[in-house]
């Protein structure tokens, strides 16, 4: 016989799903180690489509979830919670990198000559033109997605929160195809090599794990914009967007403390 509930937290049955995904991830990074030394292997690929099947299955079950009406406003403070340490991790994962290309930016340590730190030519990019551009089209991006959130909470009006979606995610798509041709022009045309120069290789890290992140987010957008379409989210419940938001937003903040540490300062110290 079934019982009422008389709690407002979801206690969820048995899951596949974290099994699937540990399977998955010990495979691709197995194959990944294989794959760096130089052994041919579809370990990864196999891991990696696993990992990917995963994450679609599981996150279609959370928003069938809060059809359902399982996100109570308990369950919704702690899928709140829980987004905001994971961005806290991704905040100490750049961190990382921001300060390896400071140490080595003020306290180099390659190439000496006897007592004297000889100093390698590195071509200096402009700051204010095509990062410039890029900084523009990034904080734009997250207006638009500020002007749909706004619109679902406060006026409820989904063509806003439709139209502010795509415009968020059309220069967010316009935002990787401008790093992708600052990297070709920087390789191709400049001699920029990855490993080559500690500074190299913090600014391909620093900049492409940013980039990756733009287009995890960017999907993250294009999710909501989906299910906002088909008539999800509302003013009172809306986790799923509003973690999206969050996100987007976070990654403004990182390409703006990018943009003034690598390409204004790390530029004029070159």
């Amino acid at each position: 016989m079934a019982h009422a509930k008389n709690h407002d937290y979801h206690i969820l049955p048995p899951s596949i799903w974290p099994l699937v995904a540990s399977v998955g991830a010990f495979i691709m990074l197995f194959g990944a180690v294989l794959w760096m030394q130089g052994i041919t292997s579809a370990a990864f690929w196999i891991g990696f489509a696993m990992v990917l099947y995963t994450m679609y299955g599981w996150w279609r079950e959370v928003v069938i979830e809060s059809r359902q009406g399982d996100h109570t406003n308990v369950v919704r403070i702690g899928l709140r919670y829980g987004f905001i340490l994971f961005v806290m991790s991704e905040v100490m994962f750049f961190f990382a990198w921001f300060w390896s290309f400071f140490k080595h930016a003020i306290y180099p340590m390659e190439e000496y000559l006897g007592t004297e730190y000889v100093a390698p030519h590195i071509h200096a990019v402009d700051p204010f033109h095509l990062p410039l551009i890029n900084t523009l089209v990034l904080l734009l991006s997250g207006c638009a997605v500020t002007w749909a959130h706004h619109a679902l909470v406060h006026n409820n009006d989904r063509k806003s929160l439709i139209q502010g979606l795509s415009i968020g995610i059309a220069l967010g798509v316009a935002f990787t195809f401008l790093q992708g041709y600052e990297y070709a022009e920087l390789i191709l045309h400049e001699d920029w090599q990855f490993g080559g120069d500690e500074f190299y290789s913090n600014f391909f890290m620093a900049t492409g794990f940013h980039g990756f992140h733009v287009v995890i987010g960017t999907l993250f957008l294009g999710v909501c914009l989906i299910r906002a379409i088909k008539g999800d989210f509302t003013p009172e419940q809306h986790v799923g967007f509003e973690a999206a938001a969050w996100y987007w937003h976070f990654v403004d903040v990182v390409w703006l403390f990018l943009f003034f540490a690598v390409y204004i300062w790390g530029g004029s110290a070159l």
